[in-house]
């Protein structure tokens, strides 16, 4: 499994303490400003809108709240402007890290980016220097208590799904991107809910890590996320369940 599937592993048990420094929903509502500016308000014709928007539902954030951020996205409201960023750079031991970002100052963003990657043993590279080493795909997580693997299988493979893996605790299925609201429309409509749907950068390959490189880079993803303008952030690195447990806990 890659580093970023184990980082949503990690993430969901840490949840609860992120809905509580209310991050989550700042995130949120940025990305729904910025899809809503981009491809318009009506989450019906714009597919990275809906997507967000069941994500602030799961998160249980008010309709209100959703309804602002797409009316200041659209400029029916005032509010501050928000632009899509990138960043992409080096963690410990070489790991590739590609970092999305939302921001309304991309100078400021960009100093506070590449000092989190120093800090943690990692630097800032490029624009192109790791984005070659990943694919873009839908990757949708889906609880194995929810479903068995054979009815998953048949849904999402007729909905246009590439591939579909097994992992400890949920199915990993996978998209390309232009089939992954497809594939997302199919799952709601035989009842299967998603655990998190979402366009990903997965790695071509992934490198093992152990020990205090596995550490060091699991507390660079944390900071990365952690961070008010970042959306989400992909790596190229593999760790076994010790590792994972050790920093969920």
């Amino acid at each position: 499994m890659s580093g970023h599937s184990k980082w949503h592993s990690i993430k969901h048990k840490k949840g609860a303490a992120d809905a509580k420094r209310g991050k989550i929903f700042t995130s949120i509502i940025k990305e729904i400003t910025v899809a809503a500016r981009i491809g318009g308000g009506d989450a019906d014709g714009n597919p990275r809108l809906r997507t967000i928007i069941d994500k602030a539902k799961a998160v249980n954030m008010p309709a209100e709240n959703i309804k602002r951020a797409i009316q200041k996205g659209t400029g029916e409201l005032p509010g501050q402007s928000y632009e899509d960023a990138i960043y992409e750079g080096y963690g410990p031991s070489g790991v590739a890290v590609v970092v999305e970002a939302v921001t309304d100052n991309k100078n400021r963003t960009v100093s506070e980016i590449r000092h989190v990657f120093g800090k943690h043993g990692g630097n800032l590279g490029q624009t192109g220097s790791v984005a070659h080493m990943f694919h873009r795909k839908g990757l949708i997580l889906v609880g194995k208590s929810k479903v068995s693997e054979d009815a998953l299988m048949a849904v999402v493979l007729d909905a246009g799904a590439e591939d579909m893996q097994s992992e400890r605790d949920a199915f990993e299925v996978y998209t390309a991107p232009k089939d992954f609201d497809a594939v997302v429309t199919a799952l709601k409509a035989n009842s299967i809910e998603p655990d998190s749907a979402e366009l990903a950068m997965i790695p071509v390959t992934t490198m093992k890590l152990e020990g205090r490189p596995a550490q060091q880079m699991l507390r660079l993803m944390e900071a990365l996320e952690d961070h008010e303008d970042v959306q989400k952030v992909f790596a190229n690195f593999d760790i076994d369940e010790a590792e994972m447990e050790a920093a969920a806990s």
